[in-house]
């Protein structure tokens, strides 16, 4: 799979999780994506299988008479020899569907994965657009790092990496707050050739899904990285290779 809706947004969009413009727009995109239709065709068809799919066996009245009747006999000779048969008929038995419910499990637990992962994704960019509106992009305007930092102190419960990239061509402009996956984070505010590069920061936790580490989506590309405690996402209409850059220098 080469298009980033197939591994972004058509879970989302099976599973009804995305807002009418969303939507619309995969829908559109999809009608002439190969590579979106076949990812639709083939998610369907996993869950209709799982929805489909029996996990049990029922006996057949004949062996369950046979049963019983061995049950019977093996009773008035050694209680112990009971104990054993039934342990035989259920063992396997109890095998077999914990096997299926495991599968069953990993299965959903990769399409949630998926599902969470495009949806974060998706909220980055539309925080990035949103930001591009005027009024929205910083509450705070600087270029000093030393006045954009303390800026953050007492408004999130960790500290932001904060430095100017001027000298290498990616000036700071400032940062403000934002929310995503319903937590609060950090977003730096990066300039380049009069593109706007926003880096969001916030810390890493531990059961969080990973989003997918690079992408480009509607123009924006975005970058993700985790480092030491932290995650990054840069978001931009600036090319690939200057938010490589970028992460070079915030990673230094």
């Amino acid at each position: 799979m080469n298009c980033e809706f197939a591994r972004t947004t058509v879970h989302g969009y099976l599973d009804g999780e995305l807002d009418v413009v969303r939507s619309a727009d995969f829908e559109a995109h999809a009608e002439g994506c190969v590579e979106c239709q076949a990812e639709m065709k083939a998610i369907s068809t996993l869950r209709r299988q799982l929805q489909q799919s029996d996990l049990s066996e029922q006996a057949s009245p004949d062996l369950l008479e046979r049963i019983r009747k061995q049950i019977a006999q093996e009773t008035n000779e050694k209680p112990s020899k009971i104990r054993d048969f039934r342990r035989a008929l259920l063992v396997p038995g109890l095998s077999v569907l914990a096997a299926a419910a495991a599968c069953l499990v990993v299965v959903l637990f990769i399409v949630q994965s998926h599902n969470q992962s495009g949806r974060i994704t998706a909220e980055l960019i539309d925080a990035h657009v949103r930001s591009l509106q005027p009024g929205h992009l910083t509450d705070v305007l600087s270029a000093d790092q030393h006045t954009v930092k303390p800026w953050f102190d007492g408004k999130l419960d960790f500290v932001p990496p904060v430095a100017d990239f001027s000298q290498q061509g990616f000036p700071l402009v400032g940062a403000r707050l934002d929310i995503i996956d319903g937590h609060e984070v950090a977003a730096l505010v990066y300039s380049r050739r009069k593109h706007i590069i926003n880096v969001f920061v916030w810390p890493y936790r531990e059961k969080e899904i990973s989003l997918v580490n690079s992408g480009s989506r509607h123009g924006y590309n975005w970058l993700q990285w985790q480092s030491e405690e932290m995650e990054f996402c840069l978001v931009s209409d600036a090319s690939a290779q200057d938010l490589r850059e970028l992460e070079n220098l915030i990673g230094q």
